[in-house]
């Protein structure tokens, strides 16, 4: 075989390579549509209008601010022992007497380490 046949026997292989590699990407795409619309068949059907949700009869809902203070913990009775974790039950919390927001320090940034000079 000469020098040019071989070099055209390449470049005819290098085609077909090419060919099938573009079945081989056509395939995978056509599965994943196939795939994709048989899961989207799958799926419950959408809310209808009448199956959205609605604002309540007296209107929408607005937000409440409120402060709020936890409660105390218990006081250990003198010559007690102290209570440990596990026997101090859930801390709930209370609406604040006052109705002020609290507001950091002049000076302060608010939270820890935040770089800021701090109350001087």
């Amino acid at each position: 075989m000469n020098t040019a046949s071989m070099q055209l026997a390449q470049s005819g292989l290098l085609a077909l390579g090419l060919f099938v590699a573009a079945i081989a990407v056509f395939a995978v795409l056509a599965g994943s549509f196939w795939l994709g619309n048989r899961i989207k068949l799958s799926e419950p059907p959408r809310p209808r209008p009448d199956e959205q949700p609605h604002l309540p009869p007296e209107g929408p809902v607005h937000e409440v601010r409120e402060n709020r203070e936890p409660d105390e913990v218990p006081v250990i009775p003198k010559g007690g022992r102290p209570l440990t974790p596990y026997e101090l039950t859930n801390m709930q919390t209370r609406p604040s007497a006052s109705k002020d927001r609290p507001r950091w320090a002049k000076g302060t940034t608010g939270s820890f380490g935040g770089g800021g000079l701090g109350a001087h």
